[in-house]
């Protein structure tokens, strides 16, 4: 069971990927980990530092609701210590966006879901 959550999370993210590709992200970083929390992508767009949050669900709704407050809060965290450790995007703009995602192949790209007051 666990391989098959996993096996999905990959696809998913890695639909994500094409996705934010085809909309001209560049993709810098999967799987993000810090003590402080996990960021799924981390993109760039121009000047602004995306920090991507991918979730697959069975039907997009539930897959929009699945980031609760707590996950945000660490999705932040992860994603501005990505921020603070490369000094080449320092003066970038970072934003949050959320890949929702009900297989076969519904997306929907959020950006700016929420801030990183969260």
């Amino acid at each position: 069971m666990q391989k098959t959550a996993y096996s999905k999370g990959v696809l998913a993210e890695t639909l994500a990927v094409w996705l934010l590709r085809a909309k001209g992200y560049r993709i810098l970083a999967r799987r993000h980990k810090t003590r402080m929390g996990e960021a799924d992508l981390i993109a760039r767009r121009g000047r602004t530092l995306v920090v991507v949050e991918v979730k697959e669900r069975g039907d997009i709704a539930t897959a929009l609701e699945a980031v609760t407050p707590a996950m945000r809060r660490r999705i932040v965290r992860a994603g501005l210590h990505y921020w603070s450790s490369y000094p080449e995007y320092r003066d970038f703009t970072v934003r949050f966006d959320l890949v929702a995602i009900a297989l076969p192949f519904s997306i929907v790209h959020l950006v700016n879901a929420w801030d990183g007051d969260t």
